[in-house]
């Protein structure tokens, strides 16, 4: 585990990164002009993306420790298989919710340390909100966070102006997340199942790292993803919905979900209370 110096240097970094990352994304979604390109698995890629993972990219090199972004060049496994620390990256996580302005897209920052996400970022820039967490040291969240070029914030700062997570508990009836525009025929069995099996459920539908963070606040309780996802989509929000008391475990053989494999495509997953 990270000393509480370093931890408290990197987590400075990474959430002023994330907050200007923010601001180069909210630049471009109210200018209007995405200048949307197709990358060669056909997902979209905006301006904003690149402009985004460029800032955090120069941003975290003070840390002088390797980054893995969606938006960087692919990385061979021979290199990256022996890196124990590293960041984890999505500039823009939600770009599809980006380019139908949903407002639900987020900046995702993640320390990998010996595979396993030790510190998260999720900001989410057009709510104005930054979710939070670091390995045994509690999950947070903080509001009227503007999108900022210039952030600076310490540590402290940031601690003593946010609210432990979770906020609230959800005792009377199921709360399901599932993603807005991309839930899958199985994802779709999977809730009908735990219809079935629950007098009362209710099915929110929301867009990026926000489905976890809503478990971590406390106004879900499981969040079924039986779809492709990769590790750069998960990895911030992991640690933050852990903190809070969820664990995120793959569908097929209940393990903790991994980062730093060679096919960096994640596995099914469930996200749900311990």
């Amino acid at each position: 585990m990270l000393k509480d110096e370093s931890m408290k240097t990197l987590f400075t970094a990474a959430i002023n990164a994330a907050i200007r990352a923010g601001a180069k994304i909210m630049e471009v979604y109210e200018s209007g002009d995405f200048h949307i390109k197709a990358k060669s698995d056909l997902t979209p890629l905006t301006l904003a993306d690149t402009l985004a993972h460029d800032e955090i990219k120069s941003y975290l090199a003070v840390t002088r420790i390797p980054v893995i972004s969606e938006e960087g060049r692919s990385i061979d496994y021979d290199e990256r298989s022996s890196w124990d620390l590293f960041w984890m990256v999505d500039p823009l996580d939600g770009t599809d919710e980006f380019i139908n302005r949903t407002s639900d897209f987020t900046v995702n920052i993640a320390l990998i340390q010996n595979g396993y996400p030790t510190l998260g970022i999720v900001f989410a820039p057009a709510h104005r909100r930054i979710y939070f967490a670091a390995k045994e040291r509690g999950s947070y969240r903080k509001t009227d966070v503007l999108p900022d070029i210039n952030a600076n914030f310490d540590y402290q700062e940031m601690i003593e102006n946010s609210i432990k997570l979770p906020i609230t508990t959800n005792n009377d009836r199921l709360t399901v997340v599932t993603s807005r525009l991309h839930i899958s025929p199985d994802t779709s069995d999977y809730v009908n199942e735990l219809k079935k099996q629950h007098h009362d459920i209710i099915v929110i539908r929301r867009g990026s790292s926000l489905k976890m963070c809503m478990l971590a606040v406390g106004k879900a309780d499981i969040y079924p993803r039986l779809d492709t996802t990769w590790e750069w989509d998960t990895a911030a929000s992991q640690i933050i919905a852990e903190e809070a008391g969820f664990s995120v475990h793959s569908f097929d053989d209940n393990m903790r979900l991994s980062y730093n494999k060679e096919n960096m495509q994640n596995p099914w997953f469930v996200c749900k209370k311990y």
